[in-house]
C-alpha cells in the first residue's frame, strides 16, 4: 500500500526527521490560504499522486505570489498526470501540497527497503540526489552506496555514520544525519513498511538537513495490525478493479491482455498465466479466489473479471483440495446464470469430486467449454478468444 508525500512527511516528522513547512489543499482558494500560513516569499505547489517523477510531468510548480499559487492549483487539481511510474493511464490529482521554498545547497538520495533475496533491510544512499535512482544506477553505479542491515540486530551507529560519509556530508552535519538515518530506519521497522525513500534529502543554505520529498510503501499483509496506516489509504489512486477485489477479500492484479483468469491458489494462477502465454494468448489479470470459492464469492470474482471491458474470454482453473469440485461447479453455474455472460467461458476442474463437478457443468445447459488438462484449457480459451476477435472484425 502506497501513501502520499504529505502523509509520509507527517510520519517522518514524528520520528525526528525535519521537513519543510507545508499544508494540504483541495481547492485553489485553500491553496492560497495554506501559503498565507507559511512563512516565506516563494512556495512550491506539489500534485499529490502515488508516483515519482511528478516534476517531469508538470506536477510541481514554483510560485512567487498568491496569484501564481492559485493558478498552479487550478491547473493541477483534477488533472490526469502521466509519469514513467503511472503508465499511460496516469493518475488523477485530487489534492495538492503547498510547501515553503527551500534554498538547496546539496541534494542527496536515501532509501530503506526490504531485500527479499538477502532477507535483510538494505539502506541505499547517494551523494547525487534529485534524480531517479534507476537512471543513476545506469549512468554511474559507483555513486550508489548499499549497506545491509540484519533485522535481528538492527541499524548500528557505525552503519549510520558510514552512510552519512557516503552522502558527502560535513563533520558538523554528522550528528543530524545519523539522527535522520536512524529515524528512517525506525519508521520502516515500527510501521511494517517495505520501502521508505527520501529523494532528495537536502542540505539547506543554512546547513540544515531536510527531507524535501518522501515516499513510503507498506506491506499489505501487515495492515491488519496497522490501523493507523490503513486510514491513510487513498482508493482513488489505485486500480479500481484491484480496490474492489481487496474490498471483497480477493487477490487481483490487472494486466494488459484480453483473457480473464479465475484461479484458486497463487502458484496455480502463475502457472495458468504461463500456459496462456505459451498457447499464444495474453492474460488480462491475476485473480486468486482462494480456497473458499462459494457461489457468492465466485459470482463476485466473475463480475470483477468482466469489469475489464477488454476481456474477450475467461478461463476458470480450479484445483479442489480442501474445497470440492461439485461446490465450485455449482458456484460457476449460479454465477453464469446471474450475470448473463456474453464472453466464452472455459472451465477446467481437478481434484476432489471432479466427476460430480464435471457432471453439474455438463447438465447445466450453459455454453461452458470444459477441459481436462491445463494445457488443453489454455489452448481452448485462446481459440475462443481468437474467434471472438474474428467476429468483431467481421462486424467492422
Amino acid at each position: 500500500m502506497d501513501i502520499h508525500e504529505y502523509q509520509a512527511k507527517e510520519i517522518l516528522t514524528k520520528y525526528g526527521i525535519r521537513t519543510a513547512e507545508g499544508g494540504l489543499a483541495y481547492s485553489p482558494e485553500e491553496s492560497v490560504q495554506r501559503a498565507r500560513e507559511i512563512d516565506g516569499n516563494a512556495w512550491v505547489v506539489k500534485a499529490q499522486i502515488h508516483s515519482g517523477s511528478r516534476g517531469k510531468a508538470g506536477g510541481i510548480k514554483l510560485c512567487k505570489n498568491h496569484d501564481e499559487i492559485k493558478a498552479a492549483a487550478e491547473e493541477l487539481l483534477g488533472k490526469n498526470l502521466v509519469t514513467r511510474q503511472t503508465g499511460p493511464m496516469g493518475k488523477v490529482c485530487s489534492r495538492v501540497y503547498v510547501e515553503a521554498e527551500t534554498h538547496i545547497a546539496k541534494e542527496m538520495y536515501l532509501c530503506f527497503l526490504i531485500d527479499r533475496g538477502s532477507e535483510r533491510i538494505v539502506m541505499v544512499g547517494s551523494a547525487q540526489g534529485g534524480m531517479e535512482i534507476e537512471e543513476l544506477a545506469e549512468t554511474d553505479p559507483d555513486a550508489i552506496k548499499k549497506i545491509f542491515i540484519e533485522p535481528a540486530v538492527g541499524l548500528q551507529d557505525f552503519q549510520a555514520r558510514e552512510m552519512a560519509f557516503a552522502l558527502g556530508l560535513e563533520a558538523t552535519q554528522l550528528s543530524h544525519a545519523i539522527k535522520t538515518i536512524r529515524g528512517c530506519y525506525r519508521a520502516l521497522r515500527d510501521l511494517d513498511a517495505n520501502m521508505l525513500e527520501i529523494n532528495p534529502l537536502v542540505v539547506t543554505g543554512g546547513g540544515e538537513l531536510i527531507a524535501l520529498d518522501a515516499k513510503m510503501s507498506f506491506d499489505d499483509n501487515a495492515l491488519f495490525r496497522r490501523h493507523e496506516i490503513v486510514e491513510l489509504r487513498d482508493k482513488t489512486q489505485g486500480d479500481p478493479r484491484e480496490v474492489a477485489a481487496a474490498d471483497h477479500g480477493l487477490s487481483y492484479i490487472g494486466l494488459s491482455g484480453d483473457i480473464g483468469c479465475m484461479i484458486n491458489g497463487a502458484g496455480l494462477a502463475m502457472a495458468t498465466m504461463d500456459m496462456i502465454k505459451l498457447a499464444g494468448g495474453e492474460p488480462a489479470n491475476f485473480l486468486d479466489v482462494g480456497g473458499g470459492a462459494s457461489a457468492e464469492r465466485t459470482e463476485k470474482a466473475f463480475r470483477l473479471v468482466l469489469a475489464d471491458k477488454g476481456v474477450k474470454a475467461i478461463l476458470v482453473n480450479i484445483f479442489a483440495g480442501i474445497n470440492r469440485c461439485d461446490w465450485i461447479a455449482e458456484g460457476v453455474v449460479h454465477a453464469v446464470k446471474n450475470i448473463d455472460m456474453k464472453v466464452p467461458l472455459v472451465v477446467r476442474l481437478s481434484g476432489t469430486h471432479v466427476e460430480e463437478g464435471q457432471r453439474i457443468i455438463a447438465e447445466s445447459g450453459l455454453p461452458i467449454i470444459t477441459a481436462g488438462t491445463l494445457a488443453e484449457a489454455a489452448d481452448k480459451v485462446v481459440q475462443a478468444r481468437d474467434e471472438v476477435i474474428a467476429e468483431e472484425n467481421k462486424e467492422k
